[in-house]
């Protein structure tokens, strides 16, 4: 019924909140937070019809819409939206996060309209970046997402906003500056009749298009570098913890469940299926930066003294965990690494959630000035260490299946990377648990800590879903993998497809 433009009304709903809002007086907070409530929750039910409508037997593009946009000097612009398996739950992940976050944002006072609306664009924007096929479209959601964004860290942030504001901007900005450049130097090859990534990537697949090999090597730094700034790969992951520490509630939470999902992403659509031959060169490199950031964001969040901190430099680990995933080439350890970006969506965002709710009451975030919540806060702490457990992998939760999947899809590809990576996993056992302790278990420190209140059924209803889900995708995890087969297989092929021509060169010189 909705097929023909189900994804421009998943776009269209969050964007026509933010136009009301502005129509409504500020002084009505409570109609302002419900018009962006229901926007939120209107476009996570569209959203839930890309599910029920998803066809997993194929990995062509779906619900697909292609409109004329504009034509200049025979360039040729088209508004052309679809998903596949790899963007689907990518999809169903932000419409999900997006009504939680204004759930959780009543401690908002300032500016309440500005902020929702920044909220709403900055769910345009990430959307968009998910489903936008042709490539002009796809950079000006990537430009959209990032001054929402911005505004959410410098106005609605903490007493060094200013300075992690600029900072997200000027690294993701230099990133923008990068693809840009490699977006106009890719259409200077292509032949295809427009700008669709779909297209360009089955012409370079079938000799179509045909770029030099220097100048391909450079397009593969551009894109990678813009992805690995977003993602952050180790060494461009400075900004993300002053950006997580600094930056509200909700906007900690929307990093980490979605904005650093758009480098991963980015690399399994353009960088993997476009430079095929430069990726399986640049592999060792890459691999390591990611056992780097999996070690040292696991070692440096175990010394952290601040709560929220430590959460941000565990974000680091993490997604490096992804990034080994995606770069070991095998069908096991790449949908290992797109179910693990749904679970750090889930158990990260949840985390920061559970630190805000904290914050809000006692003001503030540092270890020693908490111990013994549990008997003061008994609902709080189960929900926390549901969170946790999940975060770091328990047999039962989500993201017990994703680490296991790219570890051994990693271990296939390369035993020693495996046993570099299972460390982190260790570690983060380590810190989150011994986090968990110091701050829950024991006795009550601090007078303040006695008189605190337990959750609310507000903020019960936040993080239930993400508990439900933690447990959902752990035990029936067949059901999030299948819709994901025949995209990531896809990427396996072409990825295989250039490893031939480098195996017959290879036989030859031996001959």
């Amino acid at each position: 019924m909705f097929d023909g433009y189900l994804l421009s009304l998943i776009l269209a709903l969050p964007a026509l909140g933010a136009a009301v809002l502005a129509f409504l007086p500020a002084e009505n907070r409570s109609l302002l937070r419900n018009v962006a409530l229901a926007a939120c929750l209107a476009a996570f039910a569209a959203s839930l019809l890309l599910w029920t409508g998803f066809d997993p037997s194929t990995s062509n593009m779906q619900f697909v819409e292609d409109h004329a946009w504009f034509e200049l000097g025979g360039f040729q612009a088209r508004y052309a939206l679809g998903i596949d398996g790899i963007s689907l739950f990518l999809v169903l992940l932000t419409t999900l996060i997006m009504p939680l976050c204004i759930l959780a944002s009543t401690h908002i006072k300032k500016h309440l309209k500005a902020y929702l609306c920044s909220m709403l664009a900055l769910q345009v924007g990430m959307m968009g970046v998910f489903i936008a096929l042709d490539l002009v479209l796809f950079y000006l959601f990537w430009e959209v997402m990032l001054i929402p964004m911005y505004m959410l860290i410098g106005v609605w942030g903490g007493q060094r906003r200013i300075y992690a504001a600029i900072k997200f901007f000027l690294y993701t900005a230099a990133g923008s500056l990068l693809m840009l450049a490699a977006l106009i130097t890719l259409y200077q090859y292509n032949v295809t009749p427009n700008f669709n990534i779909v297209e360009i990537t089955g012409a370079l697949s079938d000799g179509r298009i045909s770029i030099p090999e220097g100048t391909a090597y450079w397009l593969f730094l551009a894109f990678f570098l813009a992805f690995a700034i977003k993602v952050p790969l180790f060494p461009f992951h400075t900004w993300l913890p002053d950006a997580h520490v600094e930056a509200p509630t909700a906007g900690s939470v929307i990093l980490a469940g979605v904005l650093l999902k758009m480098g991963t992403y980015g690399l399994l659509r353009f960088c993997l299926p476009l430079f095929p031959e430069i990726a399986l060169q640049m592999e060792p490199t890459i691999s390591c930066l990611a056992i780097i950031a999996i070690i040292y964001g696991a070692l440096v969040a175990m010394v952290q003294p601040d709560v929220k901190k430590l959460v941000a430099y565990s974000s680091v680990s993490h997604m490096g965990l992804i990034v080994l995933g995606i770069f070991a080439f095998n069908l096991q350890a790449l949908e290992g690494a797109t179910f693990q970006m749904l679970n750090h969506g889930i158990s990260t965002g949840g985390l920061f959630l559970l630190v805000g709710m904290i914050y809000d009451r006692r003001h503030t975030r540092l270890i020693e000035d908490f111990g013994g919540l549990a008997q003061v806060m008994p609902r709080y702490a189960v929900f926390f260490m549901i969170i946790t457990l999940s975060s770091i992998g328990l047999p039962g939760l989500n993201g017990f299946v994703g680490e296991y999947l790219t570890l051994q899809g990693t271990f296939l590809a390369n035993p020693v990377y495996a046993a570099f990576a299972a460390t982190g996993v260790i570690l983060s056992a380590v810190y989150m648990l011994w986090m968990y302790q110091r701050v829950f278990l024991g006795k009550i420190t601090g007078e303040a800590n006695r008189q605190l209140a337990d959750l609310n059924l507000r903020e019960m209803a936040v993080l239930m879903p993400l508990v439900l889900l933690a447990l959902w995708m752990g035990v029936q995890s067949s059901q999030f993998l299948r819709p994901m087969d025949a995209s990531i297989q896809k990427v396996v092929d072409r990825i295989e497809q250039a490893r031939e021509p480098q195996s017959f060169r290879v036989e030859n010189l031996g001959r």
